[in-house]
């Protein structure tokens, strides 16, 4: 693992994030805002993730997918209240607010999508 610089996961990263805050303005349903949503940011820490770090796939992958399970516990654990900020509408949004299973589904699914992009060569595909 070494730090690095990569604009490609960096454009990527700043793609998937504008994705997510337009899905958060603007779409307000039973699918795409809970699910999608959650699918995307893992992929979106993961690209960001590697935007500075060379690692290889598979522990930067279920790093991030770690970290998102201890975000969703912490969720359970009501960690906004506890830090007195259940009235900040930014630690709602960033933190969260409370547990699913359904969060940990989409969580997992994420980061199973994006080592089978990665391990495929998909990414590759055009620099040859």
């Amino acid at each position: 693992m070494k730090l690095h610089f990569s604009p490609g996961y960096f454009a990527l990263t700043v793609l998937i994030f504008v994705t997510e805050v337009f899905i958060a303005a603007f779409l307000h349903d039973e699918f795409i805002r809970p699910y999608a949503g959650d699918f995307l940011v893992v992929i979106l820490l993961y690209c960001f993730v590697r935007s500075f770090v060379q690692a290889p796939v598979v522990p930067v992958a279920l790093g991030v997918l770690l970290f998102s399970y201890l975000i969703e516990t912490l969720q359970y654990f009501n960690l906004v209240k506890l830090l007195g900020l259940e009235h900040s509408r930014i630690a709602n949004i960033v933190i969260g607010n409370y547990f699913t299973w359904v969060d940990i589904i989409a969580y997992t699914l994420g980061i199973g999508f994006v080592i089978l992009i990665e391990k495929s060569g998909f990414r590759n595909y055009g620099r040859r």
